[in-house]
């Protein structure tokens, strides 16, 4: 006979149950989960916040994340397993009809005096990719004084740590500065129980030149040199320009991830992170000349990109060029190959890239992805820490390292000041290939060791893309309660549209009759109910059916 705990805990991966039963023990204060990108934060997060809101030790649930579109993913997926949230909420209380609103750190931050009057000890503050959050920054600053009276936080990280040095508000940290998880779940865990994907890193090298003032500078990237000409070899070998360098990894890329959907994965998909616009959109026109086809460019700076990532996610396309939208909260399980040609080489950055290759798919077996890097030896540091998976310690910055991510950008690397003129920098030649892999033939390769032995995770869904959902989450229409919502009142929108040219009334009046007739002061308090009997009113008025 099953006990009541695993009972409770059925469906979930068994970290993640036992997650659930630390929780059980945790009755305030923050609680930090520290589990790879991939393994599936978000579905503990969920349960928790329903358990502790059906135990009435939680009376509303604020979910803070970094960006808008991912208050619409976390919304879909709490909705998915009856917990409803209004994504990207103008403020603290939400609907009637909901659990709680889910918003950014920068909404947060804006104006955090007004979310802490809303403030309860009965309120569960759930902080996603909570390394954005740091002491005396902007966005850790807000979101410990808009919810200093919060009962609970729960923190959730899959890199909690800042290189800048700067503490996480709520983590604990050792006498040593390190990180103390209350839950830990690495990324070799992950890739031992079949829930991630391992990731083969391989380094591209050779002859790189470039024009530095009057000066051609030759060299590979087991030259030692000083900052200013590291950073120049660096672009030196992402540029686009030169034929032998990044143009023949592009297409040495996409000979792989031809290999691989030949090999059965027929959907499996490539992702190059670009430096900034306008390196995408060279990038971009490679690729097309290589594959034929225009990939999909995504840009932070554009007002669809999110709609552009939902539409690779879900169809066939090979690839994709990104800058600034991949690092976190983009789910997209296919991809397989990946090429690293961004400025930015922080620890953080890296492994959040690495982290969009990690991703399994349910009913499918753990295969290899490919990530094609330069052999800078700062990324190849990056790389051996995540295939080691050596504890992060909170330390002072040295002069060598670069700047972390800071709230909104991370920032890319800074040449040291000149004290005279800038030189002339011009990128000349390259010629590259890329080498084996950085840690060895890969498992399951001709000369590797063994592939590991692991049970498909078809029982194991993604948190996000949940194929059974219960049936009580969503209504007949197989909307969640926000989509149902959205719906309603761009409907309620549309009637009352429909009803002002008809017979002449302001808009102003007709509304303020729908919201004395349902019982509201303004639409954005209406309950899906009220919604729907405001829709009725207005088609009967259309119709007649009041005369």
């Amino acid at each position: 006979m099953s006990s009541p705990t695993r009972s409770k805990n059925a469906g979930l991966r068994p970290w993640q149950a036992l997650a659930m039963d630390a929780m059980e023990r945790w009755h305030g204060g923050p609680f930090l989960i520290s589990a790879a990108p991939g393994a599936g934060k978000t579905r503990p997060a969920i349960e928790v916040a329903k358990r502790l809101l059906e135990a009435g030790k939680a009376t509303r649930i604020v979910l803070v994340c970094p960006t808008t579109p991912l208050t619409r993913q976390w919304a879909m997926a709490a909705g998915a397993r009856g917990l409803h949230l209004m994504p990207d909420s103008e403020g603290p209380r939400p609907p009637k009809d909901f659990d709680g609103v889910a918003v950014t750190y920068a909404r947060i931050g804006s104006n955090p005096e007004a979310w802490a009057k809303a403030c309860t000890p009965g309120t569960l503050v759930i902080a996603d990719e909570a390394h954005h959050l740091g002491e005396e920054l902007a966005w850790g600053d807000g979101f410990s004084k808009a919810f200093k009276a919060a009962g609970r936080w729960l923190l959730l990280s899959g890199t909690p740590f800042r290189s800048d040095a700067t503490p996480i508000p709520g983590v604990m940290y050792d006498r040593d500065g390190v990180c103390v998880p209350n839950v830990s779940y690495s990324y070799a865990d992950a890739v031992r129980d079949g829930v991630c994907r391992p990731v083969s890193f391989i380094t591209y090298d050779g002859t790189l030149s470039w024009r530095s003032g009057d000066d051609v500078i030759e060299a590979g990237f087991d030259t030692i040199l000083t900052g200013r000409e590291a950073g120049r070899r660096y672009r030196t070998a992402i540029s686009t320009e030169l034929p032998d360098g990044l143009p023949r990894i592009l297409r040495e890329a996409h000979t792989k991830l031809q290999a691989v959907r030949d090999d059965g994965h027929r959907e499996a998909g490539g992702l190059v992170i670009a430096a900034d616009g306008t390196h995408a959109r060279r990038v971009a026109k490679l690729l097309h000349e290589v594959t034929g086809k225009a990939p999909t460019v995504v840009l932070h700076t554009e007002t669809a990109a999110a709609k552009k990532l939902q539409a690779f996610t879900a169809s066939r396309d090979e690839w994709i060029v990104a800058v600034n939208m991949v690092s976190e909260g983009v789910d997209i399980p296919r991809l397989r190959v990946g090429v690293y040609a961004t400025a930015a080489k922080t620890p953080l950055i890296f492994r959040q890239i690495v982290g969009r290759f990690v991703r399994t798919i349910p009913g499918r077996p753990q295969e290899l992805s490919w990530l094609y890097l330069p052999a800078d030896p700062i990324l190849r540091e990056h790389a051996a820490n995540v295939e080691t998976e050596l504890r992060h310690v909170l330390k002072l910055r040295t002069a060598d390292e670069e700047g972390e991510w800071d709230e909104a950008e991370e920032r890319e690397r800074k040449e040291p000041d000149d004290p005279e003129a800038p030189l002339e920098f011009v990128p000349l030649a390259a010629d590259v290939a890329p080498q084996m892999a950085l840690f060895g033939p890969p498992p399951g390769s001709a000369g590797g060791p063994a592939a590991p032995k692991v049970i498909s995770p078809r029982s194991f869904p993604s948190a996000v893309e949940d194929p059974a959902p219960p049936p009580a989450a969503r209504d007949r229409t197989g909307l969640t309660a926000f989509e149902r919502r959205a719906l309603l009142r761009d409907k309620r929108h549309g009637l009352v549209s429909e009803l002002r040219r008809r017979d002449g009334r302001a808009q102003r009046e007709i509304n303020a009759w729908l919201n004395r007739e349902v019982g509201i002061s303004k639409v954005a308090d209406a309950t899906i109910e009220q919604l729907e009997k405001s829709c009725a009113l207005l088609l009967d008025e259309l119709t007649g059916a009041r005369r």
